[in-house]
């Protein structure tokens, strides 16, 4: 209960200190952890980073005081955090879909976004598949793309960066030895957003080729990168079985962070995630999956 109970706490001094500077690390010493675990643990429960959700609640409570004419645009701006009116005209549009000088007029509808509270109710009882692995050093060749937001939530980023860049995804599957298998690598999860990594195993006489050049040329090896992931202890989940994975691992992700994470004797290390996603083809289709290995290390 201490997580539940130290998460409330940090809600709370969110709200109640919504227009002062907000750090992780004051925020995850109220919830008793660290702030890499603290940030990770709340995107997972909560779909949002927390600056994000921060960010929501400033311009849905500035929406609210626009509209009420009790304030002006410059005096928002400065309440809330924005540095110029500009700034602050341009996130408010981007929350509301109107400019705070419409909000004042009162004849435009605003968006509320109301804080977070958490209730403890009265769930799980179902089984959860999963092992215990420790995992050597390894290094993965791929390429990456910086997202925003929560790994997983925004599904549109990783869906266009999927179908931009299939000729690179064709290489690696070739060059693997392995069509129906892949790796993402989830790393460097931050207040912005996380490094999200298409990649492969590759064998190493291929990898030691392609990185001198041998296999594709310059030009083509340089849209390629070595990602080294150091040997670290994984808690390894299995999705259900069928055609499309990618649309049933979110659902996966948050269980483990509601319902194992938390009575685990776990915590979640400061180490890239990696996913694998199992690409069968044929009469295989319907026995596709993901595995999601989580790092984690003993919670002292």
């Amino acid at each position: 209960m201490n997580w539940v109970t130290g998460l409330q706490r940090s809600l709370d001094y969110i709200e109640d200190h919504i227009c002062d500077d907000i750090d992780c690390e004051t925020l995850a010493e109220r919830c008793y952890s660290s702030s890499y675990h603290f940030q990770r643990v709340f995107g997972l429960l909560c779909g949002y980073t927390v600056g994000e959700y921060i960010r929501n609640r400033r311009l849905s409570l500035a929406g609210a005081e626009l509209a009420s004419g009790t304030i002006k645009v410059i005096d928002a701006a400065l309440k809330y955090g924005y540095e110029s009116p500009d700034s602050f005209a341009k996130a408010f549009r981007r929350f509301h879909g109107v400019l705070p000088s419409q909000a004042i007029s009162g004849c435009c509808n605003l968006r509320s976004f109301s804080p977070l509270v958490l209730k403890i109710s009265l769930e799980g009882g179902r089984t959860m598949d999963y092992r215990i692995e420790e995992k050597g050093e390894l290094v993965f060749t791929g390429y990456k793309r910086r997202f925003e937001g929560v790994p997983g939530e925004r599904a549109d980023q990783e869906k266009d960066m999927y179908i931009s860049t299939r000729p690179l995804q064709y290489i690696l599957s070739g060059l693997s030895g392995h069509s129906d298998s892949e790796y993402n690598i989830i790393t460097n999860v931050g207040v912005d957003g996380y490094d999200f990594y298409i990649a492969h195993l590759l064998p190493d006489w291929c990898r030691d080729k392609l990185d001198r050049n041998y296999v594709l040329g310059a030009e083509a090896a340089s849209y390629f990168e070595q990602i080294r992931v150091g040997a670290q202890k994984y808690a390894v989940f299995e999705t259900e079985r069928c055609r499309f994975p990618t649309m049933v691992y979110l659902d996966l992700r948050r269980r483990i962070a509601e319902e194992w994470l938390p009575w685990s004797g776990y915590r979640l290390a400061d180490a890239p995630e990696i996913v694998v996603t199992y690409w069968y083809d044929g009469d295989m289709k319907d026995e596709r999956y993901r595995e999601l290995w989580i790092p984690i290390e003993k919670d002292e």
